[in-house]
Parts: C-alpha cells; structure tokens; sequence
C-alpha cells in the first residue's frame, strides 16, 4: 500500500465495474457481494433460511442478492415503517432480518409499545446487525428478546457489503478473508496492531481509511470530515459549502443525537443580520439546500440571536461517537 486516501478520494468518474454510487454522489467504489454471503453463512443462514433485509438501497440490494445464493429465499424490503416490516416478515416467512442496530431496536419498541405484539411469534431464527454503530448490550438484549443468534457485520462504508464480522458483544471484530481490511494510526499514515485504530480498506496501491475507529477490536467511533446519521454518512464540508451559498448565514452547529431507538439531527443556523431570523424564505432555502445534500431528515433551526462575524461550523455529536474532524488531534 503506497497512498494513503479518504472518501473525498473516490472520485466517480474513475471508478470502473458494478459501482456503489454514495446517496450525494460523492464517491464511488467497486461492489465485492462474496464476501457478505460468506458473512451471512457465518452468522448462521443456510439454504433452509428466508431473509429480510431491511437496509437502505444500494446496500440493501446487495446484502438480498447475496442472501439469495445461501438461503431459499431473499427480499430487499428497505428501512420501511416499523408495521410495514412486521406485515412483511410475516408475509414471507421470514426467518432471518439484517437491518442496522437502531433499525431493529426501534422495531422491537414498537412491537412492544405500540403494536402490542409478541416478538416471539415472529420466528426469526437468525437477526445480522450492519451499518451503524452498535449501542452496549444491543446484541444480547435483540437476541433476549427474539430468541434469535444477534451477530454484527463490519460493512465497507463505500460499498455496503460485508468485510467482517463477530458473533457477539464481547468477541473482536473478524475480517472475513485476508487482506481485506487492516488498522491505521489516526495521526499518521501506519498501519498499527493494537490499541484504537482506524479501519482501513486496501484497494490496489492505495489505502483507504474508512473513518470508522475501533476500541479493541470493537466499532465504537468515526473521525474525519463525515459523519454517520442514521447508516448514511453526512459530508461536513458539503454542508460547509453549501451554507457558503445562502448569503447571511454566520455560522452553524450540525447536532446528532440518538434519544430513545434512532438517530436524530439538527442544524442551528445564525445569521449575520437580525432581519433574516423570522425569515422563513431563508429558513426554506437552507432546509432545500439539505435535502439536495443528503438523504437523512436534518431539522433546521435558527439562533434567536444575529451574530454579524463568521464563525466556523460545529458539528456537536451527543452519541460520543465521532471523535473530530482532524485525525491529529484525537
């Protein structure tokens, strides 16, 4: 590996081959579907199994197609409303779901609380975690709950497919075949064995960091220019540039949250000049700005107060999962 790249490197007119396209169209990277079927297997699906996968598009096409060379039936559904998933389980036959780790937990609050439903009757056999950040005690508490084997798989953030996975809370992430993933320093471009480390995907002559770190072996934050919201990762020098556009706006704070099951976001946006605060044509075009940046719901809120010097943009992340934007520093 002789180069060092981010996400921002990726450029989609030299990508080449069956291409995952980001949501922003940011980047673009070659798709590998072999190796999440060799993680579905490990996690426990076999050709008697019928597999939901209940994950955004592009990512929930591949992990489908995969699951329908292991097991006897495959269906890509998305991250559809909680009773719309329930009705298509149940419709199915379904004995397996791959979803992300907020996905299934507010799944299951809702059979709970609002369905009033038994999470028993369902049948799942088998649930497979992907695309997020894990909360502590998330695989034991679905597999309580479900009677179900919980893994968690490590997905490419570039391509959606599998790379690695581990059977439970406790156990280190496993990379699925050799090669395929190594750990970087966050300050330095060296690869390092221990210690908190950021996963890298080498490709070619090149190593590419994907901006997820992990705490002995385990996923427990990002770093870098891009956040993770909801599985989708959010570029804060996109919404940078396109705030730069909306005359006016001072500064801003990107928060994410995850109250309850599910992630949450919200921008605060002050302006220079105190005429634009009650401005709801200003409010519209930064939330239209948003929406053409990103797929994830991002509310927009604007400080009370007029500040007329600029200030850089904030991002404030309750989780405690991204750790800043300069590897250096953290």
């Amino acid at each position: 590996m002789t180069r060092w790249l981010t996400r921002d490197d990726l450029a989609p007119r030299s990508a080449t081959g069956l291409l995952h396209l980001a949501p922003d169209a940011s980047f673009a990277f070659p798709l590998r579907p072999e190796l999440t079927a060799q993680a579905l297997r490990a996690a426990g699906v076999g050709e008697r199994d019928r597999v939901v996968v209940a994950l955004a598009e592009p990512a929930g096409g591949l992990w489908a197609a995969a699951a329908a060379g292991v097991a006897e039936a495959a269906a890509s559904v998305g991250p559809r409303g909680r009773m719309r998933l329930h009705h298509a389980l149940q419709a199915l036959g379904a004995t397996a779901l791959v979803a992300t780790p907020t996905g299934a937990m507010d799944f299951l609050a809702r059979l709970h609380l609002e369905f009033l439903l038994d999470p028993l009757d369902l049948g799942l056999r088998t649930i497979v975690l992907t695309g997020e950040i894990a909360g502590r005690r998330t695989l034991g508490h679905l597999a309580a709950e479900f009677a179900a084997e919980v893994s968690e798989v490590y997905s490419s953030p570039f391509s959606g497919g599998a790379l690695a996975w581990r059977a439970g809370e406790a156990e280190p992430l496993v990379p699925l075949a050799d090669g395929v993933l190594a750990f970087g320093a966050l300050d330095k471009d060296a690869t390092v064995t221990d210690g908190r480390a950021e996963l890298i995907v080498p490709y070619g002559e090149t190593a590419v960091r994907t901006g997820h770190v992990t705490v002995e072996g385990r996923l427990a934050h990002t770093v870098g220019d891009h956040v993770l919201v909801r599985g989708v990762w959010v570029s804060l020098p996109r919404v940078e540039k396109a705030l730069s556009k909306v005359d006016g706006v001072s500064g801003w704070e990107l928060a994410v949250s995850r109250q309850g099951t599910l992630d949450s976001a919200t921008l605060t946006v002050t302006f220079a000049r105190q005429s634009l605060v009650a401005n709801p044509m200003w409010r519209s075009r930064i939330q239209q700005a948003l929406a053409a940046l990103t797929p994830v719901s991002i509310a927009v809120e604007v400080s009370p107060e007029a500040v007329e010097t600029a200030t850089p943009g904030i991002l404030t992340d309750h989780r405690g999962h991204h750790l800043g934007r300069d590897r250096a520093l953290v």
